[in-house]
């Protein structure tokens, strides 16, 4: 059977075991909260993401989970800087044309400020620029598209979350914690 962890990827922490980056200046990585052997990521968050990261020892899951061509959802808490109109939404709801092509349609709905760790270091606030919190979920996953879709639409990124990967959430983890779960693909 596949072993599957889920992990709270903190924000600066690189989404690989190992950092390729200078030695003078070395980066965070999963190596510093995850010691099993053999497993490896299901996709990526970049290192000024948080959030669910899958990670698996079976290589075909590995694909089912990670590949667009499975359209499995991943969904998002995103801190954008403006207020959201409705026109906004309904954009990236219809799908974006980013220098990539077009993105698939998500669902984007405006949400409270969700319950949440304190980030570290925290967003910066401007008391003359409002923030919201929108919930995206997408079926693909190209490099940085959710913080590129929200900025095409005039709503540039503040803090980004991934909350869930299919039916696996975020929920009771904290920050820098991961726990075993049962492979539901």
């Amino acid at each position: 059977m596949a072993q599957v962890i889920l992990f709270n990827k903190p924000y600066g922490v690189l989404s690989q075991f190992t950092d390729k980056g200078t030695e003078a200046s070395p980066r965070p990585t999963l190596s510093a909260y995850i010691d099993l052997p053999g497993v490896y990521p299901a996709g990526r968050l970049d290192r000024d993401s948080e959030g669910l990261m899958v990670l698996t020892d079976d290589g075909r899951l590995q694909a089912r989970i990670s590949s667009p061509k499975f359209k499995r959802p991943k969904t998002y808490l995103v801190q954008v800087e403006g207020q959201p109109e409705q026109a906004q939404l309904e954009a990236l709801r219809g799908g974006v044309t980013l220098k990539d092509g077009l993105t698939r349609p998500a669902k984007a709905e405006l949400i409270s400020e969700p319950a949440l760790w304190e980030r570290d270091p925290p967003v910066r606030f401007r008391k003359s620029v409002p923030d919201a919190w929108l919930r995206l979920t997408i079926t693909e996953g190209r490099n940085r598209q959710v913080r590129r879709m929200t900025a095409h639409v005039g709503l540039p990124c503040l803090r980004l979350v991934r909350w869930s990967v299919g039916d696996w959430t975020l929920d009771g983890l904290a920050p820098g914690v991961w726990r075993a779960v049962q492979a539901s693909v």
